[in-house]
């Protein structure tokens, strides 16, 4: 599970550090209609090199505060999330 603080409608999709204990990710999607869902589904599936499926958005469908569960080995999370700004 990865505990996300999403922020959409922004200019670019993009980490932008730690916000509470969450990483906090900007989304260039709209609130609308499950676009920033599916945008932060996209997104994340992309930059760890996953299908889609792999990567399920579990909690905070309506929220900014979201938890996702992502289907590899968490050493790899872990690796691509030291990457990520601080």
């Amino acid at each position: 599970m990865l505990t996300l603080s999403v922020q959409p409608n922004a200019r670019r999709t993009q980490c932008s550090g730690w916000h509470d204990g969450a990483l906090r990710v900007r989304l260039a999607a709209p609130p609308l209609e499950g676009k920033a869902n599916a945008a932060l589904v996209e997104w994340l599936a992309g930059e760890l090199g996953l299908p889609r499926r792999a990567v399920q958005l579990r909690r905070g469908a309506a929220s900014r505060h979201k938890q996702v569960e992502i289907a590899v080995p968490a050493a790899q999370v872990q690796a691509w999330l030291q990457r990520q700004p601080a």
